[in-house]
């Protein structure tokens, strides 16, 4: 049976409304005739076994990851917009935060501290913020230390209990946090945000057939439309779809090459 997830912004606040998301998406794509549907998402496993197994039919993955990652090689179908601040269209951003009582009022004012990753393959966690860091750079270094905390929820605590000095954290992860799970901010306080670039698109496998990435757009685009799925939608700050073609996501790697360009190109 093929396997569907939607790893991006699985909090467990929001599975109930992620379960009836792809209840619609589901119920379109069998009317569309595709024969083995997934009746429900897979949770609680690394999306980087999830992205390049064989049977993958949809999931949704980190635009740098599809450059540079696990994701990479997958099919991109459409990319999300999100209904949170500064996102524009199919575009998202991170937003920079540090200890509420911290004294930082400029990125200047946090070199030789020490920063909080998701991960060295992210773009919301990492590779935004190296390219907002990288003019500040003096010879490789602006951090003390870099740790990698394993999701940008750790991030936020590690910055709370000030375990860490800095995180930048996936501007749609904040804006959810904040509605669903507002505790999770708390003892920290945002001080700026990255560069726009386009969001986590939803994606299917490498292989997968131009009719089937057909049905897979058209069950997405019904599942928006669905009026009967606005709860839903309103849920996870979902306000609409934009086909992207794989070029679009060259912008990523525009962050990576203004790092590299001020002699930074890693997080340092």
């Amino acid at each position: 049976m093929p396997t569907a997830s939607l790893p991006m912004y699985d909090l467990p606040e929001l599975r109930p409304a992620m379960a009836a998301l792809w209840a619609g998406i589901a119920r379109s794509l069998a009317r569309e005739g595709v024969a083995e549907v997934p009746a429900t998402l897979v949770h609680d496993a690394p999306a980087d076994e999830l992205w390049p197994a064989p049977d993958l039919l949809f999931s949704q993955c980190c635009g740098y990851d599809l450059l540079h990652g696990a994701a990479r090689g997958l099919r991109p179908l459409a990319t999300p917009c999100y209904r949170a601040p500064g996102c524009a269209g199919p575009h998202y951003l991170s937003i920079v935060v540090v200890p509420e009582d911290s004294t930082a009022a400029r990125l200047e004012d946090l070199r030789g501290t020490v920063c909080a990753i998701n991960s060295r393959c992210s773009h919301s966690g990492m590779n935004a913020l190296r390219a907002l860091v990288a003019p500040l750079s003096r010879d490789g270094r602006f951090f003390a230390t870099v740790e990698v905390s394993g999701a940008h929820s750790a991030s936020l605590a590690m910055v709370a209990r000030r375990t860490a000095e800095v995180a930048a954290i996936d501007g749609v992860t904040y804006a959810l946090l904040a509605r669903h799970r507002p505790a999770a901010l708390a003892g920290t306080r945002p001080l700026c945000r990255t560069a726009n670039a386009p969001a986590p698109p939803f994606a299917t496998r490498a292989d997968a057939p131009d009719e089937l990435v057909l049905r897979l757009r058209t069950a997405l685009h019904d599942a928006f439309a669905d009026p009967g799925l606005a709860t839903a939608r309103d849920a996870l700050l979902l306000d609409g779809l934009e086909i992207l073609p794989l070029s679009a996501y060259a912008r990523l790697e525009a962050f990576e090459r203004l790092a590299t360009r001020h002699g930074y190109p890693e997080l340092a």
